[in-house]
């Protein structure tokens, strides 16, 4: 079955820098877009970050400049580099893909992993 597993987050400072991964399988990895989504304390989940199968990517643009997603495709894993970080980026985040057609058909998340920026 189709699963993405988010690395672990962690409790930063201001400033500091942290690199999520995202290990997909059960699936053909390098045929799809992926995406970073999250959910900050008492908002709804938002989209941050996409990368197409080809390796185009955007960002939302509160965090445009310093977030930065990837991927390996030989290693089914996508990445998103958050630097200088702010309080405000604190919040649970995901990892999705959609899948459009065929057996597999759905729209699947990772579980979450939790970053949390404090001085």
């Amino acid at each position: 079955q189709v699963q993405l597993v988010e690395s672990e987050g962690g409790f930063l400072q201001p400033g500091e820098s942290l690199r999520l991964s995202c290990k997909g399988s059960g699936f053909t990895f390098s045929n799809y877009g992926l995406y970073w989504h999250r959910q900050r304390p008492g908002k709804r989940r938002e989209w941050i970050a996409g990368i197409t199968s080809g390796g185009s990517t955007n960002t939302a643009d509160d965090v445009k400049g310093r977030f930065t997603i990837s991927r390996d495709n030989a290693h089914n894993t996508l990445y998103l580099q958050m630097n200088n970080l702010k309080p405000e980026d604190t919040a649970v985040y995901f990892c999705n893909v959609l899948i459009t057609s065929g057996a597999l058909e759905g729209d699947y998340w990772g579980r979450g992993t939790q970053v949390t920026v404090s001085s």
